[in-house]
């Protein structure tokens, strides 16, 4: 089957299209026909030898996150899932290549109605955007910050909390990524790189923060007592490192990368999933790169010039 190794880490250019065995569905397991791969900032870092946890070495297929078919199952899964749309993660490797092999437990059927390209988009960020906002609990009427907002994640969370009565200002780097968050619903939105954007932005109750480093610290100063900064992830290459002392001195919670069990983050998944099938929730897939170009996707998101989610699409629908 064709897919796309990383045979030693290194930039994009290390992601090089190749031949690998077909996978066979061991015990428990589902065959998948992928058609769409979930790209993510994280496997940028990991190509890059970077990760923010330890990883396999090369060569290996990257990816963890896949949507398509099931065309098999190995002993002991349910035969009911052969011929059934679903999403899937990998755990942790593997996905950029056409077919994966799977923990037939762990895979979501896609709701009728939800495209397959639109469950794959929701397969990651959706789950992290749910968990985010059920951590972060803004009631109505309270001021949220978005940090980049137009991320995968980001996009989500400004339906979200739009969605859960709050103020949204969505906060993102760019015109076109502004515009983009004032398109999806936020109440306001200002561009992070401009000096002097958290006197724009104004007070707020929770901070979504996504990105980290100095925006996210820049961020942390508009938090009212009584605020709350929920961290997710880092963009900018580094965690908002805010010390807890400067947090309890101005009355605000810290909440960083909250965990959650497999069950935990299917569910989230899975909320995510019925909320697009109602309608209510809507992302945004960028970028779509065929599989063996799979180096451009993750030029593009190293580059900040990305919107929304980057999908690999492997074959046709």
């Amino acid at each position: 089957m064709r897919a796309v190794w990383l045979r030693e880490f290194g930039g994009p250019e290390k992601l090089v299209p190749g031949d690998a065995p077909d996978p066979v569905p061991g015990e428990g397991q589902a065959l998948v026909e992928v058609e769409f791969v979930n790209v993510t900032f994280v496997e940028t870092q990991m190509r890059a030898g970077a990760a923010p946890f330890p990883m396999k070495e090369p060569p290996l297929v990257l990816g963890n996150g896949v949507g398509g078919v099931v065309s098999a199952v190995g002993p002991g899964a349910d035969r009911g899932l052969v011929g059934r749309r679903v999403v899937s993660s990998t755990g942790g490797s593997g996905a950029y290549a056409e077919r994966v092999a799977v923990d037939a437990a762990g895979v979501l059927e896609v709701p009728d109605g939800v495209p397959l390209d639109q469950a794959v988009a929701l397969l990651a960020d959706g789950r992290t955007a749910v968990m985010m906002l059920q951590v972060a609990e803004p009631k109505p009427g309270e001021r949220v910050l978005v940090e980049a907002a137009a991320g995968g994640v980001g996009t989500l969370l400004v339906q979200l909390a739009k969605a859960a009565g709050t103020t949204v200002v969505a906060a993102a780097g760019g015109p076109r990524k502004v515009e983009l968050a004032l398109r999806l619903g936020a109440d306001e939105a200002v561009d992070y790189r401009e000096p002097g954007w958290t006197e724009k932005a104004g007070q707020v109750d929770v901070v979504l923060d996504g990105v980290g480093g100095d925006v996210a610290r820049e961020a942390f100063t508009l938090l009212r007592e009584g605020g709350r900064m929920v961290s997710f992830g880092l963009a900018s290459g580094e965690w908002a490192n805010i010390p807890e002392e400067d947090a309890k001195a101005r009355g605000v919670t810290l909440v960083a990368s909250p965990s959650a069990t497999p069950e935990q983050l299917r569910e989230f998944t899975r909320t995510a999933l019925e909320e697009a099938a109602a309608g209510r929730l809507h992302p945004v897939i960028g970028q779509r790169y065929p599989l063996e170009a799979a180096a451009d996707a993750h030029t593009a998101i190293e580059s900040r010039s990305t919107v929304g989610k980057t999908l690999l699409e492997v074959r046709s629908s």
